[in-house]
């Protein structure tokens, strides 16, 4: 399966990221961005607005025009996860028979409880569904330094042929037919780096977050047994991996927000503006979780305190106070 030609679709920070990714693995990209003011500017500076001071490498082709996807050997669809049914719906038409679309956004549709493969399959119906996942900072990725993902198609030769053309020296996937571990790890681990951004902004301390990160990772363990993960995709990058990198550090999104929220700030305000895919997949994952009767008091707790069912407080005392069991 020869894939020299990929699209990306999406010009924030993850889109670029990625753009440079593949153009540094020698593909031929086209970044598409929606706005022409987005395009010019971009042309212009060889920036992403949302990646500032990190170069657009000069093979990279800065675009509005969807025709591209026509022409493309598979497409990167780097939206938010609720935008990503509107964003495949809007390429389908663009794009060949058979095409390898890779949903790069890690989350849970809300409404339909659908993961994001799902929405590809049912937005595109002539694509093939895919997802990439992992511990990865946009701002790391798109500077070239040393990252390891995991890439996930329903056909092994697929997973194995997106690798190699995504991969180079300093930007590794792993591949993996486990779609469905893929995907519950980076929407899990989203929604408990929140909870371990509270606690690091109660001041709770190391302690209190190394018993989050690990009690949280068997919640995340549980809930992907329940619809069929592996435990290897679990233990592995996009999911342990995953799940160590954003609890610890601000750089992510979902712990910013909760430390933000550990400080006092109203959860609908402490995002600043920045999106926190979690706090958008916290409601449907519980939901999904008391469906399938899977315990996830941490996880249950963060969702809570996001719709204010919960303070801050009454979460700690409630997790504190739980009856004493065996590991």
């Amino acid at each position: 399966m020869a894939l020299d030609r990929i699209a990306v679709v999406g010009a924030g920070a993850w889109g670029a990221a990625l753009a440079n990714a593949a153009a540094r693995a020698g593909r031929e990209v086209a970044l598409i961005a929606r706005a022409p003011a987005a395009v010019a500017a971009m042309r212009a500076s060889r920036e992403s607005p949302r990646l500032p001071g990190v170069r657009l490498d000069e093979r990279i082709a800065v675009t509005g025009d969807m025709g591209e996807l026509f022409g493309a050997d598979a497409v990167l669809l780097v939206v938010p996860a609720q935008a990503l049914r509107s964003a495949a719906s809007t390429l389908a038409p663009a794009i060949r028979p058979g095409t390898p679309v890779i949903a790069c956004a890690k989350g849970i549709e809300r409404g339909t409880r659908k993961f994001m493969t799902e929405v590809i399959a049912e937005s595109a119906p002539a694509a093939v569904p895919a997802i990439l996942s992992g511990p990865s900072f946009a701002a790391d990725v798109a500077r070239g330094l040393p990252t390891a993902v995991t890439l996930a198609a329903r056909e092994r030769k697929t997973a194995e042929a997106l690798a190699r053309a995504l991969g180079s020296p300093t930007f590794r996937p792993y591949h993996t037919t486990d779609l469905r571990g893929v995907e519950i790890g980076g929407a899990a681990k989203n929604v408990l780096a929140i909870g371990a951004g509270i606690v690091a902004g109660r001041g709770l301390g190391a302690s209190a977050a190394a018993a989050l990160t690990t009690r949280g990772f068997a919640e995340l363990m549980r809930f992907g047994k329940a619809f069929g993960a592996r435990s290897e995709t679990l233990t592995g990058l996009s999911g342990l991996g995953d799940l160590i990198l954003t609890c610890s550090s601000p750089q992510s999104r979902n712990f910013s927000l909760g430390v933000a929220i550990g400080k006092g700030e109203a959860p609908a305000a402490a995002a600043h503006g920045a999106l926190a895919e979690g706090a958008f997949t916290a409601a449907v994952l519980i939901d999904m979780a008391i469906e399938q009767q899977v315990d996830m008091p941490v996880a249950a707790a963060v969702a809570a305190v996001l719709d204010g069912t919960l303070s801050v407080d009454a979460a700690i005392e409630a997790l504190l106070t739980r009856p004493l069991k065996g590991e």
